[in-house]
């Protein structure tokens, strides 16, 4: 018996051993940099750690510089064995080798496809895969007064026609403007707000081929829909700090705007607080908001929504197996630590798991968001609210991602053309017409 005992006592010692041999080390590649970021990222590799035995060093890089180390260390043979990317780079890194988008789409039908959000999956698709893990991302969104759209019995402002029915009603500047649209044209800001309009209404400057003439009818859509928003918008060069100063004094009955302002309309952060009433900590104009992400324009019923997308993926130079297991346990039990990082921008594009399929939506909404103050979304907005917040991650879209042309959209988007040329049209300037000329003729030069 004792001799037993003794070989049994070897033999988890050695097996002990073999384990701990065998044990590795992947690097980790993040751009999520802010030291409490960092923070929550190596709280994720430490539990991983825990449970595996396997190692991951979590190694910060600035987010304008990881395309070129990316390529960089793709040459040389040395790529880390995971990164955390935007959705620029998914498609071209797929194609160019520097991802594995086998072993991505392997573990996300590991995973389980349905349990992700559709939009954040057909952003990824290559070649019949998902070339990157879906991680986070966010939506762009009218912010409304639902308190004024039901006082006068107005439908939500999914819609061209809705937002422009809305604002016939609650227009009365100064007291209340309808809206407050983009009009600093040298601003991103008007980019992106820009975007999320054309594509709502199904209009894009590119196709699998590269530039793609405006379609002139649906563009002058576009065209005299921003033009009813700048009506209804007060004079002068616009962009979000004045979009979310006039919606936070009670003045502005819509803007456009991203989640990162979900904290500051609850009166969390006092180097923005809303001004709707005398105490900045105040919920009041949180509670008299609801949100939309998707919405449509005549030209195209199902609507579109503006994301940002970020994912995990496998390098071609990645032990497999470990970097494999990594994401997964990034993406179910430490997924709760990924999103805390900023709840209020990170939305969960896994909604849950099979056994429950709401699982991550109903925890992320527990997160406390905030800077000066803390509270769960939950806890400030309705339940209707924070779930239509996660929901534009459904038609989560961008120009150029399917046509897999987002670099040149990107080039364009960037250049401000379009901006310029819709503040001709809103300012009469120059006719739907000719604008869409000079937008095609100006957009054809861009490779």
């Amino acid at each position: 018996m004792k001799t037993l005992t003794k070989l049994t006592a070897a033999l988890l010692l050695s097996a002990s051993a073999a384990s701990l041999a065998h044990a590795d080390t992947i690097r980790f590649w993040t751009t999520e940099e802010q030291p409490e970021r960092l923070a929550k990222q190596q709280e994720i590799a430490d539990a991983f750690m825990e449970e595996t035995g396997n190692e991951v060093q979590v190694i910060p890089v600035t987010e304008s510089e990881l395309g070129t180390r990316a390529t960089a260390a793709f040459a040389a043979g040395d790529l880390p064995d995971v990164i955390y990317l935007t959705l620029q780079y998914v498609l071209p890194w797929a194609e160019a080798g520097i991802l594995d988008a086998e072993i991505d789409d392997e573990i996300v039908n590991d995973l389980g496809i349905d349990s992700f959000a559709p939009g954040a999956i057909e952003m990824a698709q290559f070649e019949g895969m998902t070339a990157a893990v879906p991680v986070d991302g966010w939506t762009q969104m009218i912010i409304y007064r639902k308190d004024l759209f039901d006082e006068h019995d107005l439908a939500p402002p999914d819609s061209y026609e809705n937002i422009a029915k809305a604002i016939e009603v609650l227009n009365n500047p100064p007291d209340m403007y309808g809206f407050v649209a983009a009009t600093k044209i040298d601003d991103n800001f008007m980019s992106q707000v820009l975007e999320h309009v054309f594509l709502a209404n199904g209009v894009t400057p590119v196709d699998e081929n590269g530039f793609k003439p405006l379609d002139e009818a649906k563009t002058i859509e576009v065209l005299e829909f921003y033009k009813t928003l700048a009506d209804a918008s007060p004079a002068g060069e616009l962009y979000w700090q004045q979009s979310r100063a006039l919606y936070f004094d009670g003045k502005a009955a819509m803007i456009i705007w991203s989640p990162f302002i979900l904290d500051e309309l609850a009166g969390l952060r006092d180097s923005a607080p809303p001004t709707i009433n005398d105490d900045p900590t105040s919920t009041e104009l949180a509670q008299k908001t609801d949100v939309v992400t998707t919405f449509s324009g005549p030209s195209n019923p199902d609507g579109a929504a503006w994301a940002d997308i970020r994912y995990l993926g496998v390098t071609a130079d990645a032990n497999i197996d470990v970097a494999s297991d990594f994401i997964k346990f990034s993406m179910d039990e430490g997924y709760m630590n990924t999103l805390s990082m900023a709840p209020e921008g990170k939305f969960p594009v896994r909604r849950g798991t099979a056994e429950e399929p709401s699982k991550f939506v109903d925890e992320w909404a527990t997160l406390p968001v905030g800077v000066d103050r803390k509270a769960p979304l939950a806890d400030v907005y309705p339940a209707e609210t924070v779930q239509k917040i996660v929901t534009g991650l459904e038609t989560a879209n961008r120009w150029g991602v399917k046509e897999g042309q987002l670099a040149l959209a990107s080039k364009m988007v960037n250049s401000q053309v379009i901006n310029q040329v819709v503040r001709e049209y809103i300012d009469g300037e120059i006719s739907g017409p000719d604008a869409v000329e000079k937008l095609n003729a100006e957009l054809s030069e861009i490779n």
